[in-house]
């Protein structure tokens, strides 16, 4: 025969069993706080464990889909382009959009911590860094962060600079990456021989 539990004990689990339910809501609701009065990236910043890099336009970091073009003067990655190669894009613009090209800018100068960050990440999808420094230099021999190279996003237009870029000493300067341009020659020279790879 079962005997009956005594009201004061289930009492005290009841009390026990809100007790806990009250500190969860109040956890989540910390949480949610947390989440609605922050931005993304100072939320990101403030859960994200120690010593992970998030990039951000500081860094240079252009979102994928908003390329910038030669007319912005305030994101970083044109700001800290070198003066001759920003030149040199924007005097060719000028001549591209006669031809209806406009010059799609998808990343230009980059800081260190990205450039490391990047290569980073094509070491994850190609599985060796071998294979990945075929892309991606590292940080001490990217000419994006010495702010002397950028790339330009859509076909028309990097096909225009091929074509035209060296009246601007513009150059694709890599075999592999028709994207990839720098101020490689005076106005009106010749391009140097392409390298192989972002390896030199």
């Amino acid at each position: 025969m079962a005997v009956p539990s005594h009201p004061l004990s289930r009492q005290r689990r009841l009390v026990s069993l809100f007790a806990v339910a009250g500190v969860v809501v109040l956890l989540l609701a910390a949480v949610v706080t947390l989440a609605v009065t922050l931005t993304f990236s100072s939320f990101a910043t403030a859960v994200r464990p120690a010593g992970i890099f998030v990039p951000t336009e500081a860094d240079g970091l252009i979102a994928a889909d908003t390329p910038l073009t030669v007319d912005d003067d305030t994101h970083p990655a044109l700001q800290r382009l070198d003066p001759a190669l920003l030149e040199a894009l924007r005097s060719a613009q000028v001549a591209a959009e006669a031809d209806g090209i406009r010059f799609d800018i998808t990343s230009g100068w980059r800081s260190v911590d990205l450039q490391r960050r990047l290569l980073a990440d094509a070491v994850r999808t190609y599985g060796s860094e071998e294979l990945a420094r075929e892309y991606v230099a590292t940080p001490e021999t990217s000419s994006h962060v010495t702010g002397r190279a950028v790339d330009i996003g859509t076909l028309d237009a990097q096909l225009w600079i091929m074509e035209h870029g060296r009246e601007w000493g513009l150059c694709q300067t890599y075999a592999n990456e028709r994207w990839h341009f720098e101020r490689a020659t005076e106005p009106g020279g010749e391009c140097p021989v392409q390298k192989l790879d972002a390896r030199g």
